[in-house]
Order: C-alpha cells, then sequence, then structure tokens
C-alpha cells in the first residue's frame, strides 16, 4: 500500500486540500435530496417506504418502520456479552463527562432593584440519526441519546436504517436505544430520514433538532432543512492531525491515521512534526500498512490522494498547521504535549499523548465524537449538554432605573427611525 510524501509546511499550495474547509457536496446530491425532501413533506409515509424498498431492503413494509424498543435486559440478549458490556461502559463515561456540563441559570439584582436571569430550558423533542451503512455505529446512538435525556428532553427519536440482509435495525444500535433510555426507534435512513424529523409524517412525529452524524446525503438534507428545525452542525467525513516529535513511535502516529482513514474515502488524515525523521519512519510504515479485512480499498484510497506527512521548521508552523487544518481530532505525541495544548484554539476534540488513541472518543473515552469538521472546528463544537437545551432572558425594570433609562432609550429608537419604540419610553418618563 503507497503512502503519502512529505511536504513542506510552507508549501501553501501542495496543502491546499487539507486546508479548505466548507461543505459543497456537489449539485447531483444537492438536487437529489432536495427531490427526497420534497416527496417526504408532501407524501409522508408512502416515500419512507418507497425510499426504503430502494436504497435499504427491497422487503420493507409501512409495519416495520416504527421498532419496537425493548427492555435493557431484554435488548441486551440481542448482542454478545462482549459488545453489551462495551456499550454499557461507553453510557456511563459519556453520562459522566457531560452531566458535568451543566450550567448554573443566572439571577440577580442590580442596586436599583431590577432584576436579570437566563433560565435554561431542555429541547422538547430531539431526532438523533445513527448511521449504519459500511457498518452500524451504536456508539452514536449513546453520544446522541444520553446527554439529550440527561438535558431532559422529554422525547428523543432515533432512526437508523435497516439492514438489506435482514430488513431490521441493527441489534447492537437496538440495544443502544434501550441502554440509553431513546423513546421511539425507526428503521429509516439517508435524506428520507432526516426529512421525516425535519416535516412529520403520518408515523413519525416532527422534532425540534436534529443530531448525529451521516453521510453526504443525510449531511446535506440536514442543511436543507436547517430553520425548520435546528442542527447539531454538518459532519463530513472524518479527520484527523497527529503532532509528532522524535520521541513519537511511527507505528503509532501512523496507526491513528489509517484509523480515520478506513472510515470515508474523502477522510483526510495528516501528520506534521518538525523532526524529518520521525516522518520518514511513518511514510515507510504506511507503505507497508495493510488494513483489516473489507476496508483495505477505502484506506488506500485516503493514503493516494487525501493524507499528508508535513514538515514544520518551528514550533509556530505547527501550531500554524493546526490552526489553517482545524481538525476534528487532533493527536499530540510529543513529549511536552501540555505546552501546545494551551495554544491550540481550532480544533474539534484533542488526544493527549501515546496512551490516548482517538479510538478512545469515539466510544469509551466519555467525550463525544459528534465533531465538527472541514475546518468547522474554527467557529464550531462537538456536541455537548447544551446542544440539547436553549436559554431564555429575563428582565424586570425598576420603576427607578424606567425613569433614568426613558430619554436614553427614545433617543436611540428614534435615531434608528422606530417613533413607535420610542413612544413605549416616553410613557414612562
Amino acid at each position: 500500500m503507497s503512502g503519502p510524501q512529505i511536504v513542506d509546511a510552507r508549501d501553501r499550495d501542495a496543502l491546499v486540500p487539507l486546508y479548505t474547509g466548507g461543505w459543497d457536496p456537489g449539485s447531483e446530491i444537492v438536487e437529489g435530496v432536495r427531490a427526497i425532501l420534497a416527496g417526504v413533506r408532501e407524501s409522508g409515509d408512502p416515500v419512507l417506504v418507497e425510499l426504503t424498498r430502494r436504497f435499504d431492503d427491497p422487503a420493507f413494509t409501512l409495519e416495520r418502520l416504527r421498532v419496537e424498543i425493548p427492555s435493557p435486559q431484554a435488548a441486551r440478549r440481542l448482542v454478545p456479552s462482549e459488545v453489551a458490556e462495551g456499550l454499557t461502559l461507553a453510557r456511563e463515561r459519556v453520562a459522566s463527562f457531560h452531566e458535568k456540563q451543566r450550567a448554573a441559570d443566572v439571577a440577580y439584582v442590580e442596586s436599583d432593584g431590577t432584576r436579570y436571569g437566563l433560565v435554561t430550558h431542555p429541547l422538547r423533542a430531539v431526532g438523533a440519526y445513527v448511521p449504519s451503512g459500511t457498518a452500524p455505529l451504536p456508539s452514536s446512538a449513546i453520544m446522541t441519546v444520553v446527554p439529550a435525556k440527561l438535558a431532559g428532553v422529554e422525547r428523543v427519536a432515533v432512526a437508523s436504517p435497516p439492514s438489506a440482509k435482514t430488513g431490521q435495525v441493527n441489534p447492537a444500535v437496538v440495544f443502544a436505544c434501550a441502554l440509553c433510555g431513546a423513546d421511539e426507534l425507526y428503521a429509516v435512513g439517508g435524506a428520507q430520514a432526516i426529512a421525516a424529523f425535519a416535516f412529520g409524517t403520518q408515523t413519525i412525529a416532527r422534532v425540534d433538532k436534529i443530531v448525529g452524524p451521516g453521510n453526504v446525503w443525510v449531511t446535506e438534507a440536514k442543511r436543507q432543512v436547517l430553520g425548520s428545525v435546528g442542527i447539531d452542525g454538518l459532519a463530513g467525513p472524518s479527520e484527523v492531525l497527529v503532532v509528532a516529535d522524535a520521541s513519537s513511535r511511527a507505528e503509532y502516529v501512523a496507526g491513528e491515521m489509517l484509523a480515520q482513514a478506513e472510515h470515508d474515502p474523502r477522510a483526510r488524515v495528516a501528520a506534521v512534526s518538525t523532526d524529518r525523521a520521525i516522518l520518514e519512519r511513518v511514510a515507510d510504515v504506511l507503505a507497508g500498512a495493510r488494513a483489516v479485512a473489507g476496508r483495505d480499498e477505502i484506506v488506500a484510497q485516503v493514503l493516494a490522494k487525501r493524507a499528508y506527512l508535513i514538515h514544520a521548521h518551528d514550533d509556530e508552523e505547527v501550531l500554524e498547521v493546526i490552526e489553517r487544518f482545524a481538525p476534528e481530532h487532533l493527536s499530540i505525541q510529543t513529549h511536552a504535549p501540555h505546552a501546545l495544548v494551551e495554544r491550540v484554539r481550532c480544533a474539534g476534540a484533542i488526544f493527549i499523548g501515546p496512551e490516548t488513541p482517538v479510538a478512545a472518543g469515539d466510544y469509551i473515552a466519555g467525550t463525544n465524537h459528534v465533531l465538527p469538521t472541514a475546518g468547522a472546528a474554527r467557529f464550531a463544537s462537538g456536541l455537548r449538554l447544551a446542544d440539547f437545551t436553549r436559554t431564555t432572558a429575563i428582565v424586570e425594570n425598576s420603576a427607578q432605573r424606567m425613569r433614568s433609562d426613558a430619554p436614553v432609550l427614545e433617543r436611540l429608537a428614534l435615531f434608528e427611525g422606530l417613533p413607535g419604540h420610542a413612544r413605549t419610553a416616553r410613557m414612562r418618563a
């Protein structure tokens, strides 16, 4: 398996594909998604069944759209015990990490008696998308359902496509839904699942917000329904940037690149170092790498077209590479990682040291694996408890405050050409 060549950090032309972010799926997908959304919005369940037969299970029927969620005890029997134990550990750690993210409400009184507040409310209904295309991702059910329920969301509905072989939602996804307290589960995937959540159908009630990763069709559908509902973000193909130095183990650095490369042929993987020798060793490891069965073709595509080994001349150039890439996952495997961590502003999640593989964050670390990609870490965050709540600001003027503010309020309103606003101030002067 061939690997990437080493490029200089100052060769901006060579690194343009790495630094170019944004969401641009192409007109064919944009129009295809638009047609699916329109069909579901107009006709509901019949279109869901038609599309599920076309893309997932030719024998699909409406009766199989809603999936009964068994008790956790019954669901546990659906999966191997070691898988159930791993998902249970993941749920515990995700719950622990996200529980600590609760923000206190704000309430205070000024010296003139005016009262202020900021009150947090859980969203009423959330739709969580759990992929099950090239591989089922029950871990995504945990990452989306657990924080939603912790935040107090009353209704959490999960959508996951049925298997073409069995016609059923993957048993591990069913177990994860039972384990985490999901309220509803539907056997539907793709853009049509997003449409059902956004607009509602005869079987699926609409939600207030849609969260969770998905393929390019799912993500483009989320973009197009934004405004009808909220979304967590536009999660594109996986990304990783590994920072290495002379103390790093080449197989660990290469291992992180290979791990993210197996997700998607459009994944972007990179390593940066001021030490050229470690990059050469990483290149050797990648050149001789053998992926696990079933993913080797995907990995080969990524290594040939979307993998980068970047030689930086100093620590400032290393930081520049990080900030310009703004990677979904940042793995820092250097002898003094914390000095760099303190300066990083643009990364979805940071994994420190050789004993912290990115895969830990994907499954059992407790941090969330729904993260910003395609440069969105410059302005967006990973999924967190706050994503399942909204806040309301509250103000109650005292009479003293209103009398004092009335002239200022009137002048500002008149300046902006809003005499009705000014009148409300003058009434109270």
